[in-house]
């Protein structure tokens, strides 16, 4: 793990073996990720991921288990083939209080084609706001389906009755955090932007890290979808908050619709989040 950190900010340890996803997120001198408080998935690559702050689903695939047109037997993985692969960092650079990492993650998908995600990660020492951009690149050479999903989990243990869901795009404005009939739920909605192009969604007040509350803003063009997930089935204690390229239907569903982002060879698609603390 690589420990990333500002003037101001979270402290990220950002993991260079997979994927440079999140690990760890220390505010106020507590780990929020939820650490094993996670349900099992069967796949060692994806339970590695989710004890982690942020973890990123695709380039290929996103959500169910289907099969690979054309292959025998192949499956897509449940949340794409990005996750395990391994980050070439490019440099790190902390100036002026503010902090810079950028990095390569070569990807074989599961249909053994390379695809490549160009990765930076900022955190404004001043604001303390942690911004994210990626850069997804087609470096097979056929066209293909891309897709690209978010997972920003957070471990229930640490939230409280006041801790509520707030953002334009959820019902009512915004409800308490465990929404849903017990142990959990799962909804996706449409995110439109809000301001600069950004939709906006807040998980707050969280009285273990002095009544901060967490915003997230989202790339609105290419990550128009917002899904929320919680399970406090035992042992998992977690919540999800996950912007995504696509709605939640099957795959074969998305294509018949007309609502796959393709890419030609060396063509590429730009995705971004921002989070921080307030």
């Amino acid at each position: 793990m690589i420990e990333f950190a500002a003037a101001r900010g979270p402290r990220l340890m950002l993991d260079e073996r997979s994927v440079l996803d999140i690990g760890g997120c220390i505010v106020e001198g507590i780990d929020i990720a939820p650490k094993r408080a996670i349900p099992d998935d069967g796949d060692p690559r994806i339970d590695h991921s989710l004890e982690g702050f942020l973890f990123t689903c695709g380039p290929d695939h996103i959500r169910h288990r289907q099969p690979v047109p054309g292959t025998d037997g192949k499956i897509y993985p449940l949340h794409g083939s990005a996750s395990g692969h391994a980050a070439k960092v490019l440099w790190t650079r902390f100036e002026n209080g503010n902090a810079e990492c950028r990095a390569d993650i070569d990807i074989i998908t599961v249909e053994g084609l390379p695809q490549r995600i160009e990765r930076l990660w900022r955190i404004d020492g001043e604001t303390g706001e942690v911004s994210l951009e990626d850069r997804v690149v087609n470096t097979s050479d056929q066209k293909v389906p891309t897709f690209l999903m978010y997972h920003m989990n957070i471990g229930g243990k640490w939230l409280d009755a006041g801790t509520r869901l707030e953002g334009r795009m959820l019902e009512g404005s915004g409800f308490p955090w465990t929404f849903g009939e017990e142990p959990g739920g799962i909804f996706c909605v449409e995110a439109p932007a809000t301001e600069d192009g950004l939709a906006e969604v807040r998980l707050g007040p969280v009285a273990a890290i002095g009544g901060k509350t967490l915003r997230v803003r989202v790339r609105a063009d290419t990550l128009p979808h917002l899904q929320i997930w919680r399970n406090q089935k035992a042992p998992a204690d977690i919540i999800g908050i996950e912007p995504v390229s696509h709605r939640w239907v099957l795959r074969h569903e998305l294509e018949a619709a007309g609502e796959f982002n393709w890419l030609k060879p060396g063509e590429s698609r730009s995705y971004g989040l921002r989070f921080g603390f307030v």
